[in-house]
């Protein structure tokens, strides 16, 4: 293509137009509360809630976010999160019990998985995906909300997390859905499931026939055992063992959480201010990148097509000035590089800041690490010899 000033200014206007349409992220400091279900509903309809561990979403990282990521403190986070989201439903007064889960294995009427999408200190971002005891998906819905430097105000936080909004958003929609698709006979129907899943975990020889699936893995109840069977009544008092147990999993993530709170708060901050300046250096090694490149393109036209000796210099002078600013975007790059690797160094100090916890049973003490679920998997195991034991007597 043969380079003229037409040309020139027609790639200058492109680059700036690349550069000068960013988005730009909304950020507000108008707060959303909690809905409250306006309707006095029985505890008898109330669905419990159980909330999974978080997947970190490391694995879903693009190369941009890989590089500003601290995976210790994702899986860190992948606890706190669901911790919060728990506690706000909880506070709702809109369900039952809500409990924050070691693992998928006890049945809970509603439960909630979670994916952590983004999490710098200036956003948080979520994937939810709700479903129930029958298999019923709900829905699955992207979270995200941008913050202040406002919110990080002592003040503020004596209140709530900085990303309060957002668990607010995932609690009304959640209570919308049920009140849209759940009647009394719905929800019934889900808490009598979640019993005979329970049920169907120790004896399923005796509890298979009692529910059926469709074709779209969704449980029907086919029939009931009585209210007084023997048998039933002892799944019932294992099942509440299971809740002790796991009510007593919550001390530990309370524990957890509350250690985690004021280093996790003081990494947030700083991170919020180095995603910042990382962006504005980013922003400024690309205005650099675009300015050197319309220099070369301008000095190369004038070097080839000038007509005289000084044009072609002053062409010269151009590649020359145009390939200084864009060595100058590469040491922004560099600069920006080190801001990286500020925001790692402050997750792992983060990490080497939240210890494990030991919390006391009625005939042990456990060590509550990363080996919460190997625990609960073998405290399990001790409630079908508890069953064992007790059928054994009838």
């Amino acid at each position: 293509m043969r380079l003229t000033y037409k040309n020139i200014f027609a790639l200058f206007f492109t680059l700036f137009l690349v550069t000068g349409c960013a988005t730009h992220t909304v950020k507000t400091t108008s707060y959303t509360p909690v809905i409250q279900d306006s309707q006095n509903i029985s505890e008898d309809f109330l669905l419990d809630v159980g909330v999974a561990i978080f997947d970190p979403g490391i694995d879903e990282l693009d190369d941009d976010q890989e590089q500003v990521t601290n995976h210790q403190v994702r899986i860190a986070e992948s606890r706190y999160a669901p911790y919060l989201l728990s506690e706000t439903l909880q506070r709702s007064a809109n369900w039952g019990i809500v409990r924050l889960m070691p693992n998928s294995n006890s049945p809970m009427d509603v439960f909630i998985e979670g994916v952590i999408m983004e999490s710098n200190g200036e956003m948080m971002g979520m994937r939810i995906v709700v479903s129930d005891s029958t298999g019923r998906h709900w829905y699955t819905k992207e979270y995200e909300q941008a913050i202040s430097q406002f919110s990080y105000d002592p003040s503020q936080r004596q209140q709530n997390d900085p990303f309060q909004i957002l668990y607010n958003n995932i609690a009304n929609d959640l209570l919308a859905w049920r009140q849209k698709n759940l009647d009394e006979s719905n929800i019934t129907e889900i808490r009598t499931i979640s019993e005979m899943l329970f049920a169907r975990r120790f004896s399923s020889e005796v509890f298979d026939s009692f529910l059926t699936q469709d074709r779209n893995g969704v449980y029907q109840i086919t029939s009931l055992p009585a209210n007084e069977d023997p048998l039933l009544e002892r799944i019932r008092d294992i099942r509440e063992r299971d809740f002790m147990f796991i009510d007593t999993v919550q001390d530990y993530y309370a524990t957890y959480v509350r250690q985690m709170r004021l280093p996790y708060d003081s990494w947030r901050e700083q991170s919020y201010h180095e995603t910042i300046e990382l962006r504005e250096l980013e922003a400024s090694a690309r205005r650099r990148f675009i300015a050197g490149a319309v220099a070369v393109v301008g000095g190369l036209a004038a070097a080839t097509q000038g007509s005289n000796y000084g044009t072609q210099v002053g062409g010269a002078v151009g590649v020359g000035a145009g390939a200084y600013l864009i060595r100058s975007g590469f040491d922004k790059r560099a600069e920006a590089r080190m801001h990286m690797e500020a925001i790692e160094e402050l997750g792992q100090s983060l990490e080497s800041e939240v210890a494990p916890q030991v919390i006391s049973l009625e005939d042990r003490t456990i060590t509550l690490t990363g080996s919460v679920e190997e625990q609960y998997e073998q405290w399990r195991e001790i409630l079908a010899d508890l069953y064992a034991v007790e059928v054994g007597q009838l």
